[in-house]
This record gives C-alpha cells, structure tokens and sequence, in this order.
C-alpha cells in the first residue's frame, strides 16, 4: 500500500489513520493511544483532544505540530525523526513520557502534567515551563540554559548534573535546585 498526502484536512473522532503525510491538518477528538504512527510525518498540524498514550512513534516527524488538551501518556519522542523536531503543548498530560537526547529547543509546554517524564541529556535551551507539574521528571544532563521554570512546579534539578546557566526560576521553588543537600528552605517571617 502506498503512502498518502494529505493536506488541509480535519478529523474528528477517528481511531485510525492511512500511513503518510499530513500537512496543515487538524485531528479534533481522536483516540490513536497504542496506535502504530511509525514513519507518519505530520507538519504544521494540529492536534486537540486527542488521545496518543502509547503510540508508537518510531520515526515519526513531528514538524511545527501544536498539542492541545491531549492526553499522551508514555509516548518515546525520543524515538521520533528527530529531523525539523518541533511541537508545542498546551494544557497535556505527557506523564511517563520521553525526551531523552532529544533536541526541542524553545519548546513550550503550557498548564501540563510531566510527571516522571524524561528528559535525561535533552537540549531544552529556551524553553517554557509554563505552570507544569514536573514531579518526578529526570533532568540529567539536561541542557536548560536560559529554559523558563518561573511557573514550574515540583521539579528537582542538580545544578551539578545540568548546564542551567541563564535560566529562569522562582524563589518559591528554589528548594526544587537544592533538594539534593537536604537544607530547609524557609521564608522569613
């Protein structure tokens, strides 16, 4: 069976796609969690609704697509073609998830729950971190240099382990940097 292209298409509710392209597209409500997405190339796409849980991306292009209210569960970005890798995220559940080696400079991820997510040796340099749970997540060998965490909540980051030069971070979670010398961190009264 031949690859299609598609462009400029919307889909709503479907379980399951045609191996391929697809540009300028939108995916409202559908369910591929488990689905095989290997190969698929998706740019300038967007995805609301939807849930991926465990799809198998295996060198799947993910190029320019926004990630709207889906739930993602355990899915291997670092997997993907990591060719023109860029996504963004908004309001996602991306929990067990992985980034590990991944290359998603300024990426943003917007009111998402990363819970134990990996993001081991990624290039996060100028990311957003925009009011997300990072419970949990593994930073290690992280590149997070001038990453936005202001917002971020319940993350614990070695500032020996990650090059986190120029970042950004509130004083409130500051304990979330030193947790690993088990010091209180208290405010003054």
């Amino acid at each position: 069976m031949q690859d299609i292209y598609l462009t400029d298409q919307t889909f709503e509710r479907t379980e399951s796609l045609q191996k391929g392209e697809y540009e300028n597209c939108r995916f409202t409500g559908c369910d591929f969690s488990g689905q095989d997405l290997s190969a698929f190339k998706f740019s300038n796409c967007t995805f609301e609704g939807c849930n991926l849980s465990l799809a198998i991306v295996n060198k799947t292009a993910f190029q320019d697509v926004d990630f709207k209210d889906c739930k993602m569960l355990g899915l291997r970005f670092d997997t993907c073609n990591h060719f023109g890798l860029a996504f963004s995220f908004d309001n996602c559940q991306l929990d067990h998830s992985s980034f590990y080696k991944t290359k998603i400079k300024k990426t943003v991820f917007r009111n998402s729950r990363l819970q134990e997510t990996d993001f081991a040796e990624a290039d996060l340099s100028g990311a957003l971190f925009d009011r997300c749970n990072l419970a949990q997540a593994v930073f290690d060998g992280t590149l997070l240099e001038k990453a936005d965490l202001r917002t971020a909540l319940h993350f614990t980051i070695d500032p020996e382990k990650n090059r986190i030069r120029k970042a950004k971070f509130s004083l409130s979670e500051l304990g979330g940097l030193l947790h690993k010398y088990d010091i209180v961190i208290e405010k003054n009264i």
